[in-house]
Order: C-alpha cells, then sequence, then structure tokens
C-alpha cells in the first residue's frame, strides 16, 4: 500500500517536472523522476521501472537491477553527445546525500567538457606497478642492461618494490608511498638508495610510455641516506699470506684450479669479478700483454698486463671447444660463482672481513703508493670518471710530496751553484 502511494506521488511529481530539453526527456522516458529523499529511497526496495531519477541533479538516480541491488548512478551525455552512465555506488552502502554530491562533481566535469566515465574507464585499463614491471624487464632491463645491474634490479623489485606497491595503478603511486618504502629500508641505507634508483628509471620510463603524466615520477625529491664507502686493502703481509695459502691449494689438490687461478688473476690486475670470471681466451692478447674486454661495466676497453698476469694465464690449459679461461664443471662451461672459494680462503689466510673486490682496490692502492698517477690508475682500472679515481689520491700524497722535493732540491742546488746542499724535507 505504502509502495503504490508512494509510485502514484512520483508518477504525480513527474508530470509536474518534465525535463526541459528533448534529450532529457528520451533520457527518463516511462521512468519515474522525483526529488528522491531518505524516506523515498529506503521505500523504493523495488520498482516496475529500471530507474529513479532525482530532479534536484539532472542524471542522477538509482538503477534497480535485475538481481535485487540497487545502485546510484549519474547518466549524461559526452561531447560527442553519446550516453554515458557512471556508476557512483552502492545503495545503502553510500548515503543519499554523498551520492548527489559525486553526482554533483560529476555534472560539473561534464559542464567543463569532460567525460567521468571515460575517466573509470581509462582507470580500469591503467596498468598496475606489477604490469609495469614486466613491461620493464621486456622494453629495457633484458635489452639495455648487463647481466650484473639487470639480476639487481629484479632482485629490488620483486624483493622490495613490488611486495609493497605492486598491486598499486601506476598513476595512483605517490611521493609519499616512495619515500614510506625507502624509510622502511632504513636499517639498509645502500639497498634502500638502490631501490629508489629502480623505481625513478622505471616510473621515468613509465612516463616516456605515455603510462604517467610527464614530470610526475614519484622518486623525485627525496634524499638518498649518506653511505659509507667501505674500503679495505690488503696490506704486504696480507698479501703474501693469501699468496700462500693459494699455493697450499693448489699443492692439495682439492679445490678447482680455476679458481684458484681467478683469484690470482684478480689480484694481479685490479680487474673487476665479472671481467675476470666472463674471460674468453680469444680476449687474452699475449703478444701485446692486453686483455681486450669487449663488454665491461664502463664500456669496451683494454687492460694492460704484466708477466706475472701472463704466466697465469699461460699455466691454464684451454681446453677444446670451450672458450673460457675458467672452466667450470659442466662440458663448455665457466666457472660461475667464486663467493665459497674466497671464504675458504681468506678463513684460511685469516682474513674474515676481506671481499673479493677489495683485491681491486688493494691493487689500486699499491699503484698509488708507487707513485702511478690517479689518471694512468684510472685508465688500468677502467674507471668511468676521475670521481671514482679520487679516493686513491691520500696514498699518493706521501710520493707525490717526495717527488716535489726533488724537484726543488734540484731547483735549489743550481739556485746556489751547486755548492750547497739542499735542506732535507722534515
Amino acid at each position: 500500500m505504502m509502495f503504490s502511494r508512494l509510485r502514484a506521488f512520483t508518477l504525480h511529481l513527474a508530470s509536474q517536472v518534465l525535463p526541459e530539453n528533448g534529450s532529457e526527456t528520451a533520457q527518463v522516458s516511462g521512468d519515474i523522476m522525483a526529488k528522491l529523499t531518505k524516506t523515498i529511497v529506503e521505500a523504493a526496495t523495488t520498482h516496475a521501472k529500471e530507474f529513479l531519477w532525482d530532479d534536484e541533479v539532472r542524471g542522477f538516480g538509482i538503477r534497480f537491477l535485475t538481481s535485487g541491488r540497487r545502485v546510484w548512478v549519474y547518466r549524461y551525455r559526452d561531447q560527442s553527445n553519446r550516453w554515458r552512465q557512471l556508476k557512483i555506488g552502492e545503495v545503502g552502502v553510500l548515503t543519499l546525500a554523498l551520492a548527489r554530491e559525486q553526482a554533483r562533481s560529476a555534472a560539473a566535469k561534464v559542464q567543463m567538457g569532460g567525460s567521468p566515465a571515460a575517466d573509470r574507464d581509462a582507470k580500469r585499463r591503467a596498468l598496475t606497478v606489477r604490469q609495469l614491471a614486466e613491461i620493464f624487464d621486456d622494453r629495457h632491463v633484458a635489452l639495455w642492461v648487463k647481466p650484473s645491474t639487470a639480476a639487481e634490479y629484479r632482485r629490488s623489485l620483486n624483493s622490495y618494490i613490488l611486495p609493497v606497491i605492486g598491486s598499486k595503478r601506476v598513476d595512483e603511486v605517490t611521493r609519499q608511498d616512495i619515500a614510506r618504502l625507502h624509510r622502511d629500508l632504513g636499517h639498509k641505507p645502500t639497498q634502500a638508495n638502490r631501490t629508489i634508483e629502480v623505481v625513478s628509471k622505471m616510473f621515468g620510463l613509465a612516463e616516456e610510455w605515455g603510462h604517467r603524466p610527464e614530470g610526475t615520477n614519484p622518486r623525485k625529491g627525496i634524499r638518498k641516506y649518506p653511505e659509507k664507502k667501505r674500503e679495505r686493502f690488503l696490506s704486504a703481509a696480507e698479501l703474501s699470506r693469501v699468496g700462500e695459502v693459494l699455493a697450499e691449494m693448489t699443492a692439495e689438490r682439492v679445490e678447482m684450479p680455476s679458481a684458484i687461478a681467478a683469484v690470482r688473476l684478480l689480484m694481479l690486475t685490479g680487474c673487476r669479478l665479472n671481467e675476470i670470471m666472463t674471460l674468453q681466451w680469444g680476449y687474452v692478447d699475449f703478444k701485446l700483454g692486453l686483455l681486450r674486454l669487449p663488454d665491461s661495466k664502463t664500456g669496451a676497453k683494454d687492460v694492460p698486463v704484466g708477466d706475472p698476469v701472463l704466466a697465469v694465464l699461460r699455466e691454464i690449459p684451454q681446453v677444446d671447444g670451450n672458450p673460457w679461461v675458467l672452466t667450470g664443471k659442466l662440458p663448455g662451461g665457466r666457472l660461475t660463482d667464486l663467493q665459497p672459494f674466497w671464504r675458504r680462503v681468506r678463513e684460511r689466510a685469516g682474513l674474515k672481513d676481506a671481499r673479493i673486490h677489495d683485491l681491486r682496490h688493494t691493487f689500486a692502492s699499491v699503484a698509488a703508493a708507487s707513485g702511478m698517477s690517479l689518471l694512468v690508475i684510472g685508465k688500468i682500472l677502467g674507471h668511468a670518471s676521475e670521481q671514482s679515481t679520487k679516493r686513491y689520491a691520500h696514498l699518493a700524497r706521501g710520493t707525490v710530496r717526495e717527488a716535489a722535493g726533488d724537484v726543488s732540491a734540484s731547483i735549489f742546488r743550481s739556485m746556489a751553484g751547486a755548492t750547497v746542499d739542499a735542506p732535507a724535507l722534515s
């Protein structure tokens, strides 16, 4: 009975408040219009028609679904004069006041030439960060990043980035999200800094590929944590001890000869680990004393090597059908992991805090202490910038001072007619 009265009332009201233009008449043809109130909404649990429209905000109303559910909707014509319908929310979950306010907001967008339904569809089609990561891997990491760096990118993504923001839409990720990610890794400052650089690269490409507006990279403005450079140089005594351990291991014939040779080459060349592990016989120029590396961290380079390195290389047997200098256990394969062997070497040598990369630092420190210029050291090590080599500057200061002293002494002797000895350096 109550609903019959309500229907009669709304039909009467609809007859009094007809839409002013033909398009809106078509919109509500056969449907009921009334100013929706809480009482009307609560009473209208079922309806003979599909829609019950509000006459306060044109296009706003209730849609009655065959399942019995009721939803708030806003219907409008877009710039192409096509009807578009936007679902606002569930009746009973979203209040009438909030739903009407959402409809007003949508109407304002339409008045300014926008299309709320099109915006909704675009959001539905928007990539998640996890989907972006897959594209990032296919279109950038796999094609343009060196294998060791690619492995680090993927580790950062899978271990730190995707578990936190992987389900978010790419256009939803904010600077606050990335700042929180960075902050939560504060106990690992180096890892935290590397992780947000992966974010920066991925979202920079997302802008280039059209998945985010330009200039919205969420990594922008986040300060990195200070990092302490760990520089460990092996002393002459420690180098001697490592040499003794390698000689003992060679005599024992328990460890792989290729692993022993790898450490010797790292100590004598100053090369990066990956440069030695991926060394092929075709890269070795015995005549000129060069390792012609086609693809190092800083690109192709020639590494000059002395007779001790060539002697180590000549002792390594070349296996037919295997191009690698440091062969592995599998036919045609190479040595792939030196860390377990190095841990055994350093434990036996009493150097528990020495890393493989410290062998490269040691090579550079010996070169600097012997008076070699930083420019030459940088060339040997293959540094991309002078900044990388400057860390060894303090090691060369004593040698430089001695050289300066020799020059000033020579000038002093000339000034004195070579009759007076130059004063000794204090």
